[in-house]
């Protein structure tokens, strides 16, 4: 025995058994798709951000590897001294500073290989002398920083300043352990 079903009827048939379908299809098939593409967009914002920050540390490497070869490295104790008293010699001369006194300090650190060697600068000059001093200090092509620093007047008038500053620079240990006394 054959139903005959109206048009309208046919459609409703259709769309109930497209809906009874689709239903189960979007929860065990279209859901998770579309769950997994929005996952795997997000990977790949994140992926795409890792990959820029390491270009931009490769590119940070090459720019530190020319400063590096610039400096030349990390020398011996003796080496590191004599570079930076040179250098706050030449600084004190471009400057005018007069320099009153300077004394390379060493604390050994016991089981580390790079060491830091502070230098002790004393000096009087005109306020543009201790200026030009410090801009040298701060713009030098050796590893060095400024550790303390302390300006004041030296005589009544202001206008002769003294400076002391606590400079630091690092050094590597000699391969024996101890420090290289060249």
């Amino acid at each position: 025995m054959s139903v005959m079903l109206s048009k309208r009827e046919r459609l409703i048939a259709i769309m109930a058994a497209a809906i009874l379908i689709l239903l189960p299809a979007d929860k065990f098939v279209l859901s998770p798709l579309m769950g997994k593409l929005t996952e795997t967009a997000a990977t790949r914002q994140r992926l795409i951000a890792e990959d820029e920050e390491a270009q931009g540390l490769f590119q940070r490497q090459k720019l530190m590897e020319r400063r590096w070869r610039q400096y030349g490295g990390l020398e011996s104790e003796s080496q590191a001294e004599s570079r930076v008293l040179r250098a706050v010699g030449e600084w004190a001369s471009d400057s005018r500073l007069t320099l009153t006194s300077v004394r390379p300090l060493r604390v050994a650190t016991e089981g580390k290989d790079v060491q830091e060697m502070t230098i002790s600068v004393a000096g009087t000059g005109s306020l543009q002398a201790a200026s030009r001093f410090l801009w040298n200090v701060e713009h030098a092509a050796i590893p060095i920083k400024v550790k303390d620093m302390q300006l004041g007047s030296a005589n009544d008038t202001g206008n002769e300043m003294s400076l002391q500053l606590q400079l630091s620079t690092l050094y590597v240990r000699a391969a024996d352990g101890k420090a290289d006394n060249g």
